[in-house]
């Protein structure tokens, strides 16, 4: 999520535009704050890559992000005190926003290069992970954390994490575990894997671009790119099999006890339990639907259902607990969040249908996504299930 009105000195620099006429580049400048997204920047990167579309010079656009991190996501602190000073739907404005963002990413009709040098959570994942091309180093790390602080997990992530192979996009959704560039690429959430001392040579060649080939372009990324050789043994395919087994359960209780029953000792599973057992309990059954539903949906379908939960999430049509997350987590950060339901069996299959529904208040409509000249295809998917 990301609304941010807060003003501080690189305000106007937050995001940077270069390039040629060719080839334009997209930078996230907040490295202090890990690029964190507010509105400020969400409106100017729509700006921009909406007239680098209709430029009939640009061949290609470049998105990217300065410092230790692509982004780890939206300004969710400073969307907190608007709606804690306002009105939830001052909220839900800026969020709209995002995902408009994010559709805007996923259907760009010119090829858009996402180079994710360093670590990509929530938000950053929806600018990303909805790129044409995907590139990613040794030093990426990637996670969608949202049920650790009341959120769940959203900005098209039960579009692209639905799409993984096997059920591995629900413990990616449920733990919020964080997984490395080479094991990114591995899973199909990323197209090229790249050393990080590589990225600016590959910058250097793509500056040179002249066409919007998609294949050519792919090529020209290749040559730059490491192989990722799916071994046997390498994580994701020594886990599969219970990654499959245990979050294929039909119900996150049944999820967490099947995690339970496996053998303790390994420290992934234990990190998985112990994330699971902290979170906010509602997400984790939204987070699960959601990510289920979404294998059936078209992407634009699962955007629409992300803002009704967003916005049944900060009107508090169930629980409180977005702003108890935010306040335990990220202001008062004594990370102990008082969540409400405080157990799993405690949160009802109609508490979770609540979140999903429309909302009866005047004015309150579902998420309207503008038509687009370019619609989200196969290539993704084709892509990932090579992989």
């Amino acid at each position: 999520m990301a609304l941010s009105h807060k003003f501080d000195k690189d305000y106007y620099n937050q995001v940077l535009f270069e390039g040629n006429s060719c080839v334009k580049k997209i930078i996230l400048n907040r490295p202090r704050k890990l690029n964190i997204l507010n509105y400020h920047m969400i409106s100017q990167m729509t700006q921009k890559l909406k007239l680098y579309e209709s430029d009939q010079n640009v061949k290609l656009v470049i998105l990217k992000g300065k410092g230790k991190a692509f982004c780890v996501g939206g300004d969710v602190v400073s969307a907190y005190t608007c709606i804690m000073a306002g009105h939830w739907v001052v909220g839900a404005k800026g969020y709209e926003k995002q995902l408009m963002l994010d559709h805007i990413i996923a259907t760009y009709k010119k090829p858009l290069i996402a180079m994710v040098d360093g670590i990509v959570m929530g938000g950053g994942a929806g600018l990303s992970m909805n790129a044409t091309f995907r590139v990613v180093t040794e030093k990426t790390v990637f996670a969608m954390p949202e049920a650790e602080i009341g959120l769940f997990t959203d900005v098209g992530a039960s579009y692209f994490l639905s799409r993984l192979p096997g059920h591995f996009g629900e413990y990616l959704a449920l733990t919020g575990a964080r997984i490395n560039g080479r094991e990114i690429v591995e899973c199909g959430l990323a197209t090229h894997f790249i050393l990080s001392k590589n990225l600016l040579l590959l910058e250097n060649a793509l500056e040179m671009v002249t066409f919007g080939d998609k294949a050519a372009i792919s090529e020209i990324i290749s040559k730059f790119s490491e192989e990722i050789a799916v071994e046997e043994d390498s994580f994701f395919n020594r886990r599969l099999d219970i990654f499959n087994k245990c979050f294929s359960r039909k119900t996150v209780e049944e999820i967490l006890s099947s995690l339970e029953q496996e053998n303790g000792q390994e420290e992934w599973i234990l990190k998985a339990i112990n994330s699971m057992t902290s979170s906010w309990p509602s997400s984790l059954k939204i987070s699960c639907r959601s990510i289920r539903e979404g294998r059936v949906q078209a992407l634009e379908q699962c955007l629409i259902c992300d803002y009704t939960i967003f916005c049944n999430i900060v009107r508090r049509t169930v629980s409180n607990d977005f702003f108890e997350g935010s306040r335990a987590m990220l202001l008062e950060k004594d990370k102990k969040p008082k969540w409400e339901p405080s157990k799993l069996e405690l949160v009802t299959e109609e508490m979770v249908e609540r979140c999903f529904a429309k909302i009866d208040e005047d004015g309150w409509e579902f998420l309207k996504l503008p038509a687009r000249p370019y619609s989200v295809d196969d290539d993704t998917t084709a892509v990932r299930a090579r992989l």
